[in-house]
């Protein structure tokens, strides 16, 4: 049993790393195209996208000033950063290769070959010409990697812990997304921002590969309110956090014990439908706020799924680590 909740705790780790790594890779990509169209004295710069990673506090440690080449090496190849695309890899990558007997082979290659190529690439440095064929290379691995799980490996725990960790971690990154993006993107008194303010709602799409679709399903310029009820509220696009949480739940649902976590992520998941998105437009603190229960549930959600399925020697008592021991 002890075994067996280390490699559900392994891939569902797995999983979160590999989305971590193509969603930075797609918001730096999608950030330096923006940079390009703005201002020089344009409110949102390079420390944004640290911001949203989480990751300011260790930034500011390792760097003097947030400018392009510091950011871009600090998310995309400094190790000493565990959000970093490479170190998201290389533990993707580990996390995999104690596993590695329960997925099909050529998942194991492919999440090896990708860290070594990208390894490579990044010690040859990321200036603006190498630095976007790292990001969409990466950007690639990764899809190809989750195109290899969806059409290898058996529908069983290892394909939902799997689901569970990508969606989870897709849910998260959407809306520190938001939330850091929003925090300018809304202040309506500021006459530097609001003659892009239209290009700055699209690279939110974009930086969730989010805009053709909301083309398709809104039919309408991009506006601040349809943007943020597609991206949170809309239950058909993949990367939406309501989307993210029913294929959440659905995955708990084949799972025994669920109970505790199901709960948790049906709550979460009530609180996105219930959300009043043009409040929220018109108070960023109100949007916030929201981002701050949602980003709390997601903690909580997490919290359940860690104490249900991935028990240390700590949670267990001293009957139960006798029992495990022997079944081990």
């Amino acid at each position: 049993m002890l075994m067996l909740s280390r490699v559900a705790e392994n891939l569902y780790w797995m999983a979160r790393y590999i989305e971590r790594a193509e969603d930075t890779a797609r918001l730096i990509n999608v950030s330096s195209h923006l940079m390009l169209d703005m201002p020089y004295r344009q409110p949102l710069g390079w420390a944004a996208m640290v911001d949203i990673t989480g990751g300011a506090e260790v930034f500011e440690t390792l760097y003097d000033e947030p400018n392009d080449r510091n950011v871009v090496q600090f998310l995309c190849a400094d190790r000493r950063y565990s959000g970093s695309i490479l170190s998201a890899l290389a533990q993707a990558r580990e996390n995999l290769r104690t596993t590695r007997d329960v997925v099909p082979r050529e998942v194991w290659e492919e999440i090896n070959q990708l860290y070594m190529t990208a390894s490579a690439h990044a010690d040859v440095g990321l200036g603006p010409g190498r630095r976007e064929r790292f990001l969409k290379l990466v950007i690639r691995g990764c899809q190809t990697l989750i195109g290899l799980i969806e059409g290898t490996l058996s529908y069983g725990g290892s394909r939902t812990f799997m689901m569970l960790g990508r969606q989870l971690e897709r849910a998260d990154m959407i809306t520190r997304i938001i939330d850091v993006r929003s925090a300018n993107l809304l202040q309506r008194d500021s006459d530097e921002i609001r003659p892009f303010e239209h290009l700055q709602w699209m690279s939110v799409l974009k930086s969730l590969t989010a805009y053709q679709m909301y083309r398709q399903h809104v039919r309408c310029r991009v506006r601040a309110t349809d943007v943020l009820r597609f991206l949170v509220q809309d239950s058909l696009f993949p990367r939406s956090v309501s989307r993210s949480l029913k294929d959440s739940i659905r995955a708990l649902r084949s799972l025994p014990r669920h109970e505790r976590a199901l709960a948790t992520a049906t709550l979460v998941l009530a609180d996105v439908a219930e959300a009043d998105v043009r409040a929220m437009v018109r108070s960023p603190e109100a949007l916030h706020d929201f981002i701050d229960v949602l980003q709390q549930g997601f903690a909580e959600l997490h919290t359940a799924i860690a104490r249900t399925y991935f028990p240390t020697l700590d949670d267990l008592g001293d009957g139960e680590l006798l029992a495990a021991s022997d079944q081990a």
